[in-house]
């Protein structure tokens, strides 16, 4: 079943087209409406529908920028303009804006119906050919690149001067000759195999059993590859390959400054994880690296991708996770090439008391099975103990109000004898870190919502203030930013600042004989009718009623 919304600011001709027809006989089911562009949107970030059935001439944002809106964030919406105006002008704008159709109104049920039937067929062909398992086996079996596979997943795992890979990343169409690098690495997140995720109807069975048979979460796994070059190669922002369980990428800034070329990035991912949770019903999780000026340091970019991955514990999967927002002041740079280091180092930031007790009941179980000398021992305990100095400092824990001025913990290694004594000694160390780095971390996403209400609470008054221009000025991105405000603010970025210019309306109307107008300018609408329908959406009446009410109490 396809979710569409219908965007018009006449609620009788809106409603009249809800009820006109039996939706899912044809398919689709109404999962919201609106009655103006604003709203639209806010019920597209919600619902994340397959089409949107929008009418042209409306109030605060009419269909042709809704439309614009909806191509740049989410190109894969099919878009039908309702419309008064004649054929010739419609079918223009349609062309422009990459939209689906045009229905002239008054709409009859017929016209309707045959316009949903285009559009389900349209839709239906975008999944077959995302899905179609037995193309997807021929694909499989036709592209398999090992040596550019190799050369690239040896690009992310070693370390090469820019001269000694020149020729071959030509070769295999890798732009060496880069401003800057950025890598990053899917993860998919789901257990389902990629035949639970066909209809019916596209499912094949073989009656005999063949030679070399692929599997079916091998498919899933090529189908999100094959969805990921393609939106990157649309963008031609630079390569896709495979790496041990992980999709990586590597991109690369050409013409644009570090800041966009990160957003860039950040915009291309978020418009890769959204197209493979639609059109495969799976979620993914993005991490994206630190921004590298050479191609020698890629490995580190691509380390800081995987880092990035572990904090889907605690920002849930299904993101994409820029480590700069997570670890900003991470200068110095870690080479964490073991999986016990990894380990040991992901549940130390974002694992629980539990895990880090098994994680090193799972190091000190080694040191018994191998059965080393003592000396090799307290080297062993060194070498873990080490790692997670390292964290602590990364992350700016103050080792003095844990630890004390005089607790020396490399010495402390070489006063313990026994190996359950060592376990627990360093299992209580990695525990009072992990928790100064969790409230470390709760006091930095605080600050940041802070800045951001002080920023909102101070330049209320513009009207171009959007939450990308906050997130500028904060340094973060708002992918990032808008979990952590609404996490620690129980409302969304944009909610908090209607309140706060309502707030602010209603003070002028109380204290000032400013007209409507006026006072919209003053509280940072640019559209005073739009002012008008916002005050009354969240207060009942309008300014002037408010007003009026004032003067007769």
């Amino acid at each position: 079943m396809y979710r569409l919304i219908v965007v018009d600011d006449e609620e009788e001709v809106r409603k009249g087209i809800i009820e006109k027809i039996e939706w899912n006989k044809y398919g689709f089911e109404i999962v919201g409406e609106a009655d103006n562009g604003i709203e639209a949107m806010e019920a597209v970030e919600k619902v994340l529908p397959d089409v949107v059935l929008t009418d042209i001439r409306m109030p605060y944002m009419d269909g042709l920028a809704l439309a614009e809106k909806l191509k740049a964030r989410y190109p894969t919406i099919k878009i039908i303009f309702l419309t008064g105006i004649n054929e010739f002008e419609c079918a223009q704008m349609a062309v422009k804006l990459n939209v689906i159709d045009y229905i002239l109104k008054p709409v009859s049920s017929v016209e309707l119906t045959e316009m949903l039937h285009k559009i389900k067929q349209i839709l239906d062909s975008e999944i077959a050919r995302k899905k179609d398992y037995e193309m997807l086996r021929e694909h499989y079996r036709r592209s398999l690149p090992l040596l550019r596979d190799k050369f690239l997943n040896l690009l992310i795992t070693n370390r090469y001067n820019s001269s000694d890979v020149s020729r071959k990343a030509k070769s295999f169409g890798f732009e060496i000759d880069s401003n800057g690098f950025i890598v990053s690495v899917l993860r998919i997140d789901s257990d389902k195999v990629f035949k639970n995720n066909l209809r019916e109807e596209q499912k094949v069975v073989s009656e005999e059993p063949e030679s070399g048979v692929i599997d079916d979460r091998e498919l899933l796994e090529f189908a999100v590859l094959n969805i990921s070059e393609e939106i990157t190669g649309k963008y031609k922002a630079g390569v896709v390959f495979t790496h041990n369980e992980y999709i990586v990428f590597i991109f690369t800034l050409k013409d644009s400054n570090k800041e966009d070329f990160i957003n860039k990035s950040f915009s291309i991912l978020e418009e890769i994880r959204i197209s493979i949770e639609k059109y495969l019903e799976t979620p993914v999780t993005i991490g994206i690296g630190r921004f590298c000026l050479d191609i020698s340091f890629l490995p580190y970019s691509y380390e800081d991708a995987v880092t990035a991955l572990d904090y889907s514990m605690v920002l849930k999967k299904n993101h994409v996770i820029y480590i700069e927002d997570l670890e900003p002041d991470n200068c110095k740079k870690l080479n964490f090439d073991e999986l016990k280091e990894r380990s040991l180092t992901s549940c130390i930031k974002v694992g629980t008391p539990g895990e880090i007790s098994a994680v090193i009941d799972g190091l000190f179980k080694e040191i018994i099975q191998a059965q080393i000398s003592f000396k090799d021992y307290q080297i062993y305990l060194l070498e873990m103990l080490t790692v997670v100095l390292k964290v602590a400092k990364d992350l700016n824990v103050d080792m003095f109000n844990l630890f004390g001025e005089t607790n020396n913990l490399i010495s402390e290694i070489y006063k313990l004898k026994e190996l359950d004594d060592a376990r627990e000694w360093l299992t209580n160390i990695c525990i009072k870190i992990r928790n100064c780095i969790s409230i470390n971390r709760q006091d930095t996403s605080k600050q940041i919502v802070k800045k951001a209400v002080e920023y909102v609470n101070s330049n209320f008054h513009d009207s171009e203030i959007v939450i990308e221009k906050v997130c500028k000025h904060l340094h973060i991105s708002s992918s990032y930013f808008s979990t952590l405000f609404k996490k620690e603010m129980n409302m969304t970025f944009n909610n908090y600042l209607t309140k706060v210019r309502m707030e602010a309306a209603k003070e002028l109307l109380r204290t000032t004989n400013m007209k409507t107008y006026e006072i919209a300018q003053r509280v940072g609408f640019s559209e005073p009718n739009y002012f008008s329908y916002c005050f009354k959406k969240k207060f009942g009446i309008s300014p002037s009623e408010f007003r009026n009410k004032l003067n007769n109490t």
